[in-house]
């Protein structure tokens, strides 16, 4: 039986380590984690989308502009994750067509540019929490707060850092291009970094946000809006842990959506971890979702034979 999957490579997927990142370390690093997703493919079942993050890769675009800025303009954060998800895209479409070359697969992957459509009257515009870029001295982040329109906080003693609205995804505005090259046998890439924040004016009209959106919750509703059977979060653990970094500690085989929720009101996840993670999931489940895993990328095979992951059950 034909499934259809999504699978979110977190972003230790394409940057191992502070060692290695630049854009050869990030292609070999999308690759190794290609190596493992291509064998999903061989039995011809699957339909499979690939999202990913771009958290990193948004930093160095901005702050290659912050150092030009003598000659050149700034880019956009919407340009940013554009620019992300065409270079991280490519990664993953070479990568694979190596890979299904290796193994004799007959398949080809296309990344979709994706747009990713959040509401102008979100709380968390009035509120940005999320940092971006490099630290900045105080007065270089004045100036960009008054030149610019910058929200700018201090963080830690560490310096100055621009932060943004990080909204809800509340439709993947490309869906029926994903899905036509689903029906047409591709791997497709979309949605990579949560898909570029956009908002609509009252005549529907496009502009882009100052904005990223998480992007397991954007994985999350691609997968809802999709259909999919199965989301899978790659991250950098093979199990889902409670009381992780304790004594204590203890690896989840399986767990229900009412078991996830427990384990969110006992406060066994961090945010900006696996918080978002397991929300992500239960939102698929609930919202129609077959079963969701987690699990790193090494195991993913494993996982889908249900020999390993942590697997969450409506």
């Amino acid at each position: 039986m034909t499934r259809t999957a999504v699978i979110a490579i977190g972003g230790n997927s394409l940057i191992t380590d502070k060692e290695h990142q630049t854009v050869p370390d990030q292609y070999l690093a999308a690759a190794e984690t290609c190596r493992h997703v291509a064998p999903l493919l061989a039995d011809g079942d699957l339909r499979l989308v690939i999202t990913h993050g771009n958290g990193p890769q948004v930093g160095f675009i901005l702050r290659r502009s912050e150092l030009a800025l003598k000659e050149l303009h700034m880019v956009p954060l919407d340009s940013c994750v554009a620019d992300t998800q065409g270079a991280i895209g490519y990664h993953i479409q070479l990568a694979l067509h190596n890979e299904f070359k290796k193994l004799g697969i007959e398949k080809g992957a296309a990344t979709v540019v994706t747009q990713c459509l959040v509401d102008r009257e979100d709380p968390a515009f009035a509120k940005p929490n999320k940092p971006i870029g490099s630290f900045l001295p105080k007065e270089q982040a004045e100036h960009h707060r008054a030149a610019d329109g910058w929200d700018v906080v201090e963080d830690a003693g560490r310096g100055w850092r621009r932060v943004v609205a990080s909204p809800v995804p509340k439709a993947i505005l490309e869906l029926d291009a994903v899905k036509s090259l689903l029906d047409a046998g591709f791997v497709v890439v979309a949605a990579g970094g949560g898909g570029i924040a956009v908002v609509a004016d009252a005549a529907g009209n496009l502009t882009g946000a100052s904005a990223v959106i998480d992007k397991d919750h954007a994985s999350s509703l691609l997968a809802r809006e999709l259909g999919a059977d199965l989301l899978v979060i790659s991250t950098a653990v093979e199990k889902v842990c409670l009381n992780f970094g304790k004594p204590n500690q203890v690896d989840v085989d399986r767990m229900t959506v009412a078991e996830a929720k427990q384990y969110v009101a006992e406060g066994h996840f961090k945010p900006g971890s696996m918080l978002p993670k397991i929300q992500a999931v239960i939102a698929f489940l609930e919202g129609g979702g077959r079963e969701a895993i987690i699990t790193d990328p090494a195991h993913l095979s494993l996982a889908f034979a249900g020999k390993t992951g942590t697997h969450v059950v409506p």
